[in-house]
């Protein structure tokens, strides 16, 4: 029998496969049937500082609003400190998770400012979560702002964070930082317990009609795996901390190669959207047959056996794969317009 057993974040998981923040992990009864399918753990949809303060900022106004009309109005406010906020809401739900379920209950942070930042991962803490995935989703749109000292601002509050709660901290990121390898290592010396690859963007389109910048959900392919799947692999040799790939895992043979290439554990949200929350028990299906087909009997063999340092030729991850890829695209894209004109002229 293999053994999918493996360590995320100092947690055993009794499998390398995670239900992503989503609409799913939202849901109680969704996350019960998740675990029934078999996933290692679940990460919970983020809290928003913005929305925090946006609803505190909308309580503040109406108060005072009202500060000169007749007194009996403003007892249809809500009392400031009991409403049933946006905290309390995420704290119950951490709550009655940890009352149904034994697997890890992963909380989501997406701050905008250390205040914020310390202020929720500390009652996320206090709830009963497992681990906080800190999630730096942000756009570095002003151009007065170097990449440089972008990083570094949030390097130090990683650091800060991490060393304020006793539980580990995962740090969910995206792609585009201006080295992306110094920037994960920076996370680990900076007390992280794991990386996540890669936030997905949602990009925004545009109405031909109305002119409007509207937003597009897409989910994602199969695909999309390749880009943490370079990652992990580049990076694995150099990291203690755990490696978290997300993006584009819609099989188990999508885990497989993430393992391979040095993830602890693989994330996915889309397929569980497209297939249900029982897709998980596919996922687990295929990923044992092909470690069978393959002799391997735990997922601790493979990890990392195909990464940089143990790949048969270690450039594969790097620049020669877009040389590769090119040559063999131009050879293919040649033959095949040769057939073309054999076919419509003749021999």
């Amino acid at each position: 029998m293999t053994d999918l057993h493996t360590d995320y974040l100092g947690l055993r998981l009794r499998s390398p496969i995670v239900a992503s923040a989503g609409p799913l992990t939202g849901d109680l009864d969704r996350i019960v049937e998740l675990e029934q399918a078999g996933v290692g753990a679940v990460v919970l949809p983020s809290l928003f500082e913005e929305q925090i303060e946006h609803e505190t900022g909308e309580i503040e106004r109406l108060y005072t609003l009202h500060n000169d009309s007749f007194g009996e109005a403003t007892s249809l406010l809500p009392e400031v400190g009991v409403h049933d906020d946006i905290v309390d809401s995420y704290v119950d739900h951490i709550g009655r998770v940890k009352h149904r379920v034994d697997i890890p209950v992963i909380a989501s942070l997406n701050g905008t400012n250390i205040g914020g930042w310390l202020r929720y991962a500390q009652v996320l803490e206090d709830a009963g979560a497992d681990a906080i995935e800190l999630n730096l989703y942000s756009v570095a749109a002003d151009p007065h702002v170097s990449g440089s000292s972008l990083e570094s601002e949030h390097l130090e509050l990683v650091a800060v964070l991490a060393g304020e709660v006793d539980i580990p901290v995962a740090v969910k990121i995206s792609p585009s930082y201006s080295s992306l390898a110094s920037f994960v290592v920076g996370l680990q010396q900076a007390g992280a317990g794991g990386v996540v690859m890669f936030n997905r963007f949602y990009l925004p389109d545009l109405d031909l009609e109305t002119l409007d910048v509207v937003p597009r959900l897409a989910l994602s392919t199969p695909d999309e795996v390749r880009l943490p799947l370079r990652w992990a692999g580049i990076l694995r040799e150099y990291l203690t901390m755990s490696i978290a790939c997300s993006s584009g895992v819609h099989s188990g043979f999508d885990a497989a190669k993430l393992v391979l290439a040095g993830a602890d554990v693989v994330m996915t949200t889309s397929a569980l959207l497209q297939h249900g929350p029982g897709h998980v028990a596919t996922i687990e299906a295929q990923l044992r047959h092909w470690m069978t087909a393959h002799d391997y009997h735990a997922v601790s063999e493979m990890r990392g056996a195909v990464s940089s340092s143990g790949a048969a030729d270690p450039t594969a991850y790097e620049r020669a794969n877009y040389i590769g890829n090119l040559a063999s695209y131009t050879s293919t894209f040649r033959g095949a317009t040769s057939i073309g004109l054999s076919r419509r002229h003749g021999p």
